[in-house]
């Protein structure tokens, strides 16, 4: 029978079944719409089941990249439209002169040296168009030098407008022919019939350069000139767009129909461009066929496709790694990768472009993840679960199953017995030979072409470069955000050089000992039983740092033989090997350790007793006056394999350090009456350890402690050696 589910855990299950919903419906929406569930073809592959016949006659779709290019030539084909404008040149100089005329008369008549100019003349050239008119008017002339020459430039401007003045410039063509809009008509035209703004002023500049008149009446009449030439064609950008939309939606989106009843493939036919086209135009008119009722049938079918394949997953956590099922950060971590991976196919199969980008959907990525976060048989069943959820969005395609389920398989290999990071990397050529011996297993399969092939092997090797890169990347993401401990933290973290470990080996080198041997004992005694070996290891060099804050309140480190605690009251010691503990967690976190080493801290000691000190306060104030409560560790107790072998180890390996002439006999007596005593003071209750793994503990400990504590023979003149005699230059 197996044993009932505690409050906690059922809690847990609650918040599984909510995010399995979650998880599932997210995946389920990302399918893709109406009936290219049923099949996906590729061409040049033979189609084996049954004859396919319309039910309904519908349209065929053209190829999407063939139609993209007809809309961007309809697009093309339109041309600029510019509507013609009328304008009468010379009742506009007629009537801009006479009004100049008079503006020039004001400014003579009020002789202020604040000339009015509300015209568009620099005030330089207005200033020399002044003294002309002043001049010619104090020679009382009948016709004036100003009209005169303006009378020069009009035939000159008139000559340019009469051919056509665009109100662009050169720079702004974008086509040798435009659409020259009369009323409702547009006449095309080529654009070298007109001529643009800036160049039809420019000629008309350089034509007033060369009449034979004085400078500064040229500079007058070059301004003069430029501000009437006006376009006599004006680009109608509103009725540009308009046409450019009537084009692209003129372009049919279809090529064909298929009749009801008419045949689509037949079984054993080879599937080429144009019946793929067929079949893909089916899909899409049988899903746009589909009623409401069966729109809900459909998504009920989906949910409970993934619904199934999440569900053995969940399943293999629930019987075989339970610390993970019942880990909420854990199972979000894997939720949150297999939506990550459904989104890349959803978004690949958003995209349409005549390129293989199915094979950067990065499905080795989860697989090396989760190798390396859990095992690599949590590895392997996800990658075959997420390369079936994939391959069901993209139309139950079993060729794209196939070639991600072995490249995702071979990665778990390459990262199963990672040591550091940087052998992630190593995995790129195990990728690379999964995804192209899949390539050309299935591109010999249905004839495809070799440039295919390798143009296929291209996107493959770019999934297998960046493959590691982004493991690379997300594995520190998801260490930090969803607070997992990899094996690759805890090997990190083994590493003697780390700051904590090299500051406990420097200002408490006796505790630094005891750790050490310690953390073999824990790590033989974790492979005994089949415990996290790594976990225990690394727990056991943290479990005591706290001591560097006060190393010479603890035996080990009291080299020359003082005791502190010899003067002080049993209750202040007590505070004093209490303060330790709290000091390594603040350590611990000030380090950001992971919580699982933190852990070891408080747990190695559980709710034992300071025997020592408890002793002693029994024999200074009696024991009716002593509470035991006040003399024990906080806790709390271990609550899992590592933590309760931890405990056995500090006890066992602090005691046989204790015996005097130690042998065999001793030092298991000393082993058992630790482990004993821990068991009945029920230390170990909460923890999963059961009796056959104390037997296998205890075998573990002595093997090492014996082989730790052998006796030696003795050297000649070993005993004056001892002494301090020095017998090197005796013979």
């Amino acid at each position: 029978m197996s044993e009932p589910l505690n409050p906690g855990q059922s809690k847990g299950i609650k918040r599984k079944t909510l995010i399995f919903l979650a998880t599932t419906i997210i995946i389920v929406l990302m399918f893709p719409k109406g009936e290219s569930l049923d099949f996906q073809v590729s061409e040049g592959t033979i189609w084996t089941s049954e004859d396919l016949i319309a039910p309904f006659s519908f349209p065929i779709l053209k190829d999407p990249l063939v139609y993209a290019n007809e809309v961007k030539q309809a697009e093309e084909s339109v041309y600029p439209v510019f509507v013609r404008r009328e304008i009468k040149l010379q009742d506009s100089l007629k009537s801009f002169n006479k009004y100049l005329m008079e503006i020039l008369d004001e400014n003579i008549k009020q002789e202020s040296s604040n000339v009015l100019n509300p015209t568009f003349f620099s005030p330089e050239t207005f200033s020399l168009m002044l003294s002309l008119h002043r001049e010619a008017k104090s020679l009382n002339r009948v016709r004036r030098p100003l009209t005169e020459y303006f009378d020069l430039a009009i035939p000159i401007i008139e000559k340019h407008m009469s051919k056509g003045v665009l109100n662009i410039t050169a720079k702004d063509k974008k086509k040798d022919s435009i659409a020259v809009r009369v009323g409702n008509i547009d006449k095309i035209e080529q654009i070298s019939n007109y001529e643009f703004l800036d160049e039809a002023r420019e000629k008309i500049k350089a034509e007033i350069e060369n009449l034979p008149i004085k400078d500064e009446v040229k500079k007058i009449l070059v301004e003069y000139a430029t501000y009437f030439t006006i376009p006599t064609l004006v680009y109608d950008q509103q009725a540009t767009e308009l046409e450019i939309e009537q084009a692209k939606n003129s372009v049919p989106r279809y090529s064909g129909i298929v009749n009801e009843n008419e045949r689509i493939v037949a079984k054993h036919d080879r599937i080429t461009k144009q019946v793929k086209l067929k079949i893909e135009s089916y899909k899409e008119a049988k899903g746009d066929e589909v009623s409401q009722l069966d729109s809900a049938l459909q998504f009920l079918g989906k949910f409970l496709h993934i619904g199934a394949l999440l569900s053995i997953f969940g399943i293999y956590l629930y019987l075989f790694r339970k610390k993970i099922f019942f880990d909420t950060r854990k199972i979000l971590l894997i939720s949150f990768l297999f939506i990550f991976i459904s989104f890349i196919t959803f978004l690949v199969n958003s995209v349409t472009i005549k390129a293989p980008i199915h094979y950067l959907i990065f499905i080795p990525v989860a697989s090396m993840i989760l190798t390396i976060t859990f095992d690599s048989r949590v590895g392997f069943y996800s990658t075959v679960i997420i390369s079936l959820i994939a391959g069901a969005l993209r139309g139950n395609d079993y060729t794209f199953m196939a070639t991600n389920f072995i490249a995702g398989a071979l990665s778990v290999y390459t990262v199963r017995d990672i040591k550091n990071r940087t052998q992630i990397f190593r995995s790129f050529l195990f990728i690379l030979i999964g995804y192209l011996t899949s390539i050309f297993a299935f591109g010999l399969e249905r004839f495809a072409a070799l440039n295919t092939m390798l143009y296929e092997s291209a996107f493959a090797v770019s999934n297998a470069l960046i493959s590691p890169a982004l493991t690379y990347g997300l594995l520190i993401f998801f260490e930090r955000i969803f607070r997992i401990t990899t094996e690759l933290t805890l090997l990190e973290l083994s590493n003697y050089e780390r700051p904590l470990l090299r500051e406990l080996a420097t200002k408490a080198p006796g505790t630094f000992n005891h750790t050490l041997i310690m953390s073999l004992i824990a790590e033989s005694a974790a492979e005994k039983i089949g415990a996290h070996t790594l976990l225990a290891r690394v727990g056991a060099l943290y479990h005591d740092i706290g001591k560097t804050i006060s190393p010479h309140a603890f035996v080990e480190n009291q080299m020359k033989g003082e005791n502190l605690h010899e003067n002080l009251k049993p209750e202040e010691s007590v505070q004093i090997i209490l303060r330790h503990v709290n000091e390594g967690i603040e350590l611990a976190k000030l380090h950001k350790l992971p919580q699982e080493i933190i852990n070891f801290i408080p747990m190695h000691h559980g709710t034992t007793v300071m025997t020592y000190f408890y002793e002693k306060a029994k024999e200074l104030y009696g024991e009716e006056n002593v509470n035991i409560e006040d003399y024990k560790y906080k806790g709390p107790k271990p609550n899992t394999k590592e933590t309760a072998i931890v405990m056995l180890a500090d006890g066992c390996e602090s005691a046989v350090r204790s015996i005097t002439d130690p042998d065999a006999t001793k030092i298991e007596n000393m082993v058992n009456t630790i482990i004993n005593s821990r068991l009945r003071d029920g230390q170990l209750d909460e923890s999963p350890i059961t009796f056959a793994d104390i037997k296998k503990i205890k075998e573990a400990f002595l093997n090492i402690l014996i082989l730790q504590n052998h006796k030696r023979i003795k050297y000649p003149r070993q005993q004056e050696a001892e002494s301090g005699i020095d017998t090197t230059d005796e013979n």
